[in-house]
């Protein structure tokens, strides 16, 4: 999402007012779509879950037919679909769940990320201007969301969306999700922007340049070539890019605010003070002793908090407005964290400070689940077991924490499972 969602919600704020009229880069210069996009093909599965699979399309069409999708569209999109146990196994191996923080960032802002990024930043900086100037997103933002996504346009997935989406409505894990965007891929297919032989892109529904899943193309797209169609897929990235800035505007962004700070925690800090729920100026954390990795105050861009992405040994964030602006294009902190320290970097800023704690292991699938059961049976629910630390059990973990009298960081330790068992 935009992801995700991609791998987490996304925002469906309406676009009013931001979609674009005939824009500054003319028709002739959007170059036709490939006759035959690069297809990833589908893996054969047991007739059985076919014949399981094609039994729930006939039960779901009913409901594509009531939120609008014509019988002629039906029949074209699902014409010959098959079940894709790729994207199954996908799900359950999200990186930015199953990561450490410090092996997320390590790959999102690599030397080689970071120098492809600003070769983007030279190579488009007409458009990208002119986006900036039309949304008020900092150029150097979205081309971090680029580079995050796609590679800067050189991996835009080619999953065909239709059958992955389907294949997840049907699987259930997140089934009201996947059925909704399911639906949305054939209300694009519908209004003419693409077709389903044309709609590639990551396992679970992100498309294009931007990866946007298709709630959030249908609210934030805009078609700024001004050739009658949002084209997200095609090789001149105009549209993503200017969707991308339109989709973070609606979310909230304030042009000048950083996403965060690197900031210097003093002896003795209160943890229970961390997480995004405890807000303060940056004039309240400087009077209890939070000071930039230089010794300052952090100036006021806006109420903030301190969060602590690898626990109380790791680096810590003085987090503003625009770090919610991004959650809403992905909320796992991992992928807000990696677009915003990549936007620092395009601008020419340093790499983060304080050390990561390399030398603590991540948990294993397993020992996630594992800690997430034995939270929920002491009674901080933990919404689920699946191995996957989000939001819910992050919260559960600090609960526990300050309850055991420890520091509240949130985070999920080997430490904190040895001490659970």
């Amino acid at each position: 999402m935009i992801r995700v969602v991609k791998i987490a919600t996304l925002s469906l704020v309406a676009l009013a007012g931001l979609s674009a009229c005939a824009g500054p880069i003319g028709r002739a210069e959007q170059p036709k779509r490939a006759e035959s996009p690069m297809i990833e093909e589908i893996p054969a599965v047991d007739p059985a879950v076919q014949r399981g699979f094609e039994n729930w399309l006939v039960t779901f069409k009913p409901r594509a037919m009531a939120s609008g999708i014509s019988e002629a569209t039906w029949a074209n999109a699902t014409r010959g679909i098959r079940y894709n146990p790729k994207v199954i196994e996908r799900d359950r191996n999200q990186a930015e769940f199953t990561k450490t923080i410090w092996q997320y960032l390590d790959s999102a802002v690599s030397d080689t990320r970071i120098e492809n990024g600003r070769a983007a930043l030279r190579e488009h900086a007409a458009l990208l201007n002119q986006i900036e100037a039309r949304y008020g997103v900092e150029k150097e933002v979205v081309v971090a969301v680029w580079g995050m996504e796609s590679n800067f346009g050189n991996n835009r997935g080619k999953v065909l969306i239709v059958p992955a989406l389907a294949t997840l409505a049907y699987d259930g894990r997140r089934g009201n999700f996947f059925a909704q965007q399911f639906i949305d891929a054939l209300k694009i297919i519908q209004a003419g922007d693409t077709d389903a032989r044309h709609m590639t892109g990551s396992w679970a529904g992100a498309m294009g340049h931007t990866q946007f899943i298709p709630s959030s193309y249908l609210s934030f797209a805009v078609d700024f070539t001004g050739d009658g169609k949002r084209d997200i897929w095609s090789d001149n990235p105009a549209d993503a890019l200017a969707s991308t800035a339109a989709y973070l505007a609606r979310s909230g962004w304030s042009k000048g605010q950083p996403w965060g700070v690197e900031v210097r925690l003093p002896q003795g800090f209160n943890f229970n003070l961390a997480g995004k729920k405890t807000k303060k100026s940056p004039s309240d954390w400087a009077a209890l002793g939070v000071r930039t990795m230089g010794g300052g105050t952090v100036p006021n861009y806006g109420p903030a908090s301190i969060l602590l992405p690898a626990g109380a040994d790791g680096p810590a964030l003085m987090i503003f407005g625009n770090f919610t602006a991004i959650s809403r294009y992905n909320n796992a902190d991992a992928y807000v964290i990696g677009v915003g320290h990549l936007s620092d970097r395009l601008k020419g800023a340093g790499p983060l400070v304080h050390p990561w704690p390399r030398d603590a292991r991540s948990l294993t699938q397993a020992e996630r689940s594992e800690l997430q059961t034995r939270l929920t049976a002491l009674g901080y629910d933990t919404q689920g077991t699946d191995g996957m630390i989000g939001a819910n059990s992050i919260a559960a973990i600090e609960a526990y924490q300050r309850a055991n009298g420890l520091a509240p960081d949130g985070y999920a330790s080997l430490s904190l499972l040895e001490r659970l068992r």
